[in-house]
């Protein structure tokens, strides 16, 4: 079985800054992207960036210029640095991943972490 684990979250006033962690865990073959996303409530689930293999990278316009993507590949782990938070930042933060497992490698299956809260207020 494979796992997403996340970390980092928190309450953090306007302007500050946070980073958020995810590490996969489990029979991982590879892993082609990782990426964050958030849902606010009443909101929906929206991506907030994306990292593929090769470093390539994508990001929400709401968050191009203040937040970025990072990944450990000897890790499994994803970063998302967050700065200039604001309080529309607010939201539970997901991981999700694409991820190949050990014995399928050419089967791609979709992985959700179970959420870290995000809190922008002063």
């Amino acid at each position: 079985q494979v796992q997403l684990v996340e970390s980092g979250g928190g309450l953090v006033q306007p302007g500050g800054s946070l980073r958020l962690s995810c590490a996969a865990s489990g029979s991982i073959f590879s892993i082609p992207a990782m990426g964050w996303y958030r849902q606010a409530p009443g909101k929906q689930r929206e991506l907030v960036a994306l990292i593929r293999s090769g470093s390539r990278t994508n990001y929400a316009d709401s968050v191009t210029g203040r937040f970025t993507i990072s990944r450990d590949a000897t890790k499994n782990t994803v970063y998302l640095q967050m700065n200039s938070l604001k309080p529309e930042d607010t939201a539970v933060y997901y991981c999700n991943a694409d991820i190949k497992r050990n014995g399928e490698s050419f089967a791609v299956r979709n992985f959700w972490g179970q959420g870290t809260q995000v809190t922008v207020s002063s």
